[in-house]
């Protein structure tokens, strides 16, 4: 009793503490926590009351409070605070606490903690109020900052009921209360499943937003300000803008939302030192996440939240916006680029970039070098990021590396290369090798990784739209490719690449654009020794041609009685996205034949010029495209000029009567001579 008084005055240090465990240890306590009968004239948890004491000591010691023994206390301690709700018991509650948060602190701690049921005893905790409640929600808080999959899959329906009370509490509360909310309810909402596939989370959805409504349609102060921007930032990442109805109120309060991010975002990176505030890199980068949001609704053309005019007035004020995030970036310093601050500041640029080129385009012409250079250090660097808050990024992005800054530019960069000016920087910072570099990156991810991952759907995004930088490189630049051996090296990879991939029906966009950019490269790097070793040349092209020969098929006209041509099954759904792709890959299939002669012989291998026959002499020929007939005669009087024995299969399978059909007058003439 003696040794409990002292331990409740605090008057002992860690070494006597260590100490007392060393002569008790967890026998002692552990009898008294099972013991049922208390001494004559006491209450009955006395011996409870002792040992939890005991062990609320043992706890303060970090090794102590992930020892077995006291993990296997949990569902006594949990029992403890479902069962214990007078206020006679209150020191008991707060020796539990005291455990349950040292257990926390540990490595096997969170675990236990789930498996052994103390979520949903919080939640009912907190649910009912009284003594203790505010302790819970800190402990459930704690839970799900470390371990956040665990505590959802197992208790979701406790966890929104929580939910629900806080964003009721939220709507309801008129003082400062809604503002530390907002705190406490982008934890929750970082961490949770998507609301709105349930009832109960979409109810919370639009307590939320009105309450948020409340606070941003008022005038307030910054500090009450910005952990509204903070909440809306995380709904934003969580949700999207489901969360915002459709209306006029739902496009007047997503509008509001971007205006006030622009404007904390000028207001703060405008001044002379403008992130020496504590706290103020988190709200910006908050303000970030709306303004790519506010970007992606002003350019977007399905379910459109926001009316014309809106979109104008608020892209003009995100220009200004982003404006101010360049003016930023020119002072960054070498000992800022680990930053996560930063990192934001480029991603947020790159959203404008990917997006709206025509503005601010000489302001990022001059920032370019310095883009290059931050992605390329990050890059090789590989160093682990830490998010700069919770709500900067979603959990798909939380295990990114902030390497992958270079990801968020490159839709960007593809745009720029396009133009003379902005492609001339590039290649004068050296982006071509420092693309390769990152391609070979990605297309290990590509390789690595299970089919579901979200890891995976970034790689491939970003290995499409490289391809699509090096084909702007390849159009616009030709003697580059010649002379830069990043792109003899490159071709070295596809033909590598595409042979493998083909079969991988997931990847057939990927697929397009391995097949159009490699056919493209081919036709400048045909001397190139990338080509000497005939066997991996013969498969890209085999693949190549496999790819764009498998495109078409014959169907019934719909509501007629003849064939028409028609988008394999196979490329339907992805044919928008690959149709551009297919029909300068054929160009290029062309511009190939003369130059590679064991092209005709694998074109014949394939039986693509037999089956190209049957089509064409059984479908109805007006319901032909005109550039779709141009397209094969391109590759077809290539063909007959390089190989007789291609031309001997043309005339065999009747081509001087389609070729005369479809008015494909070169390759007729092509066919006629001798």
């Amino acid at each position: 009793l003696q040794v409990t008084k002292m331990l409740k005055a605090g008057e002992l240090d860690a070494k006597t503490r260590r100490q007392i465990f060393d002569a008790i240890g967890f026998t002692f306590p552990t009898r008294l926590l099972l013991s049922q009968q208390p001494p004559a004239g006491c209450c009955p948890h006395t011996f409870r009351a002792l040992g939890l004491t005991l062990l609320a000591c043992f706890c303060t010691d970090p090794e102590l409070a992930g020892h077995s023994q006291i993990l296997n206390k949990i569902p006594t301690f949990n029992d403890v605070l479902v069962s214990l709700c007078d206020p006679e018991n209150t020191s008991m509650i707060d020796d539990v606490y005291q455990c349950l948060s040292a257990i926390l602190a540990t490595a096997r701690g969170p675990r236990e903690l789930v498996t052994k049921g103390t979520v949903p005893v919080l939640c009912q905790v907190y649910l009912k109020g009284g003594y203790g409640s505010d302790h819970a929600l800190t402990l459930l808080l704690g839970l799900l900052a470390v371990a956040e999959a665990r505590c959802w899959q197992r208790d979701a329906p406790h966890l929104l009921a929580v939910l629900s009370k806080l964003s009721d509490d939220f709507l309801k509360a008129e003082d400062v209360t809604k503002f530390e909310l907002c705190e406490v309810l982008l934890r929750f909402i970082l961490s949770s499943p998507p609301l709105t596939q349930d009832s109960q989370g979409c109810e919370c959805l639009q307590k939320l937003y009105r309450g948020l409504g409340d606070i941003l349609g008022s005038k307030l102060g910054q500090s009450q300000r910005d952990p509204a921007l903070k909440l809306a930032a995380c709904l934003v990442q969580a949700c999207g803008t489901e969360w915002i109805p459709a209306g006029r109120a739902g496009s007047k309060f997503l509008a509001l939302l971007v205006n006030l991010a622009c404007v904390e975002v000028r207001l703060t990176l405008e001044e002379p030192d403008p992130l020496e505030v504590e706290g103020q890199k988190e709200v910006v980068a908050s303000c970030y996440v709306l303004i790519e949001m506010g970007i992606q609704e002003c350019l977007g053309e399905e379910k459109p939240l926001l009316e014309e005019v809106q979109k104008v007035q608020l892209m003009r004020i995100v220009e200004e916006a982003i404006g101010a995030v360049i003016f930023y970036l020119r002072q960054v310093k070498e000992e800022e680029l680990q930053d996560p601050f930063l990192f934001a500041s480029v991603r947020i640029l790159g959203a404008w970039m990917a997006e709206e080129t025509s503005s601010l385009k000489q302001e990022i012409c001059e920032l370019l070098p310095f883009l290059v250079d931050y992605a390329k250090k990050l890059f090789e660097e590989g160093s682990p990021a830490e998010n700069l808050l919770q709500t900067e990024l979603p959990s798909t992005e939380s295990s990114a590396s902030p390497r992958d800054a270079l990801r968020f530019l490159l839709p960007g960069f593809c745009h720029l290369t396009a133009e003379d000016k902005p492609r001339d920087i590039l290649i004068s910072e050296g982006a071509p090798a420092l693309l390769y570099e990152y391609f070979l990156h990605q297309l290990g991810v590509l390789s690595s990784q299970p089919k579901s991952s979200a890891l995976l759907t970034n790689a491939e995004m970003s290995l499409q739209t490289m391809c699509g930088i090096f084909l702007n490189l390849v159009v616009t630049a030709p003697d580059l490719i010649r002379r830069d051996k990043t792109f003899s090296t490159l071709m070295k990879m596809l033909l590598k690449s595409l042979p493998v991939l083909l079969p991988q029906k997931d990847h057939l966009v990927l697929v397009a654009n391995f097949t159009t950019l490699g056919l493209m490269m081919a036709r400048i790097l045909e001397r190139s020794s990338v080509f000497q070793k005939a066997q991996p040349t013969k498969e890209f092209f085999r693949a190549a041609v496999y790819f764009l020969s498998q495109a078409h098929t014959i169907q019934a006209e719909s509501g007629g009685e003849g064939m028409v041509v028609a988008v394999s099954p196979a490329y339907t759904n992805i044919w928008a996205d690959v149709c551009e792709l297919w029909y300068l890959g054929m160009q290029a299939l062309a511009s190939c034949v003369p130059l590679f002669p064991l092209l005709p012989p694998t074109i014949l291998d394939l039986e693509w010029l037999e089956n190209l026959s049957k089509l064409l002499t059984r479908v109805i020929p007006a319901s032909v495209d005109l550039e779709f007939i141009a397209a094969f005669q391109g590759v077809l009087v290539e063909l007959c000029r390089a190989s007789p024995a291609c031309k001997d299969t043309i005339l065999s399978h009747h081509g001087r009567e389609w070729a005369n059909l479809y008015g494909m007058a070169a390759l007729e003439q092509c066919l006629s001579e001798e």
